[in-house]
């Protein structure tokens, strides 16, 4: 038998082949998935590291490439953020934040930090800071109307470093404080009885641990006597499906209570048991109430005949999800669309309000009035 022997010319010639076969075959599959536009991108960058011949950031053109994408979808619920941006964003959604533990309010120039709370056992109680003291300088840097929002959140991205406070007590003297930045947890869910019976809960948002602590918040409302329920969702951001699912299931009798659908996923209904809290019902909306916040609203209007008072809401009826890219930076991306349970969407139309206030303190005395006429 003779044996058959390839020439080095024929090797070069079968590797270049399968070469241009295999990036005939990745750029079909490229524009299968991608489209034109897609590919089109891919090109550019390509084009770009090849031939410009100037200085640029990679990451900067890259970056503005993905922005331009999510402005292209004329979405205002989509977003591109940097690895910083990102990781912040789910800090805050776990209701965790590093700080020191105070609460501040700026004066009219900026240029000082009034202590208005401390977190009980917190870096900054801890560190002997009190109420009513002013902070007048961070790291040696004085406060002077242009740099405190900076000053400020550069604090939130040092867990575990210190910080060196100018502070001035009551009486005008000065000293240097040093606190030790920590994650701090952050209680989404404040409540009080207010009179007649009436117990009142304010939901910041629907976030890491917000169910749980808003039926204990609920649970004693009710062994403190309340009849009718005030839930206060005006700012609230929204959150996760899963707590406002489970504060809806705690409330509400059986039936359907949430439902959402993917672009290619099937359509997904979620439902509450039986057990509810049988009680009169009022919701503090406003402009300012997205999301989950607007779906707990119109849900329980929908399932408990709740009453909504306030201001209409923007009507959000997307949903997003936050991916990691590969260079470390995050993609917020509206991935489907929900609805209340009895298939009411609120994308682009929002909730009127059954008493319309725009005044915030009115809004509370209203929504406390209609609930006393209503026990009588």
């Amino acid at each position: 038998m003779e044996k058959k022997r390839f020439t080095p010319r024929a090797l070069i010639l079968t590797a270049a082949l399968t070469l241009v076969l295999t990036l005939g075959a990745l750029a079909l599959t490229a524009w299968l998935l991608l489209g034109p536009g897609g590919v089109a991108v891919l090109q550019s960058m390509g084009l770009i590291r090849a031939n410009f011949p100037g200085e640029y950031d990679a990451q900067t053109v890259s970056g503005s490439a993905i922005q331009g994408m999510v402005d292209g979808l004329d979405d205002r619920w989509s977003g591109y953020f940097t690895r910083e941006e990102g990781e912040g964003w789910n800090r805050q959604r776990e209701n965790i934040y590093v700080g020191v533990g105070l609460t501040y309010v700026a004066n009219e120039t900026s240029t000082a930090m009034e202590i208005v709370g401390l977190t009980p056992g917190g870096p900054a109680e801890r560190a002997g800071l009190l109420v009513g003291e002013t902070i007048t300088a961070i790291d040696g840097q004085a406060l002077n109307g242009d740099n405190l929002e900076e000053l400020v959140g550069a604090i939130q991205e040092r867990t575990g470093t210190d910080v060196t406070l100018t502070v001035l007590s009551a009486d005008g003297a000065s000293r240097q404080v040093t606190v030790r930045t920590d994650k701090i947890g952050s209680d989404p869910i404040t409540w009080v009885m207010l009179e007649g019976d009436v117990g009142y809960a304010r939901i910041e948002n629907f976030y890491d641990n917000s169910a749980a602590a808003f039926r204990d918040a609920v649970g004693e409302l009710i062994d403190q006597g309340a009849r009718a329920l005030i839930f206060d969702v005006r700012y609230n951001p929204g959150g996760y499906v899963t707590e406002v699912t489970g504060m809806l299931d705690y409330l509400l009798p059986e039936g359907p209570i949430f439902v959402e659908r993917s672009k290619n996923g099937p359509t997904h209904t979620i439902y509450s048991d039986a057990d509810c809290v049988d009680l009169p019902m009022a919701v503090l909306i406003n402009g300012d109430s997205y999301s989950a916040a607007e779906l707990f609203a119109a849900q329980l209007r929908e399932s408990a005949g709740a009453t909504l008072v306030g201001e209409r809401t923007v009507g959000k009826g997307f949903y997003q999800k936050l991916y990691r890219l590969v260079d470390g930076n995050y993609l917020n991306l509206s991935s489907g669309m929900y609805t209340t349970g009895g298939g009411q969407s609120l994308a682009g139309v929002g909730l009127t309000p059954d008493i319309q206030e725009s005044d915030l303190t009115a809004q509370l005395e209203r929504a406390e009035e209609y609930l006393r006429e209503k026990l009588g």
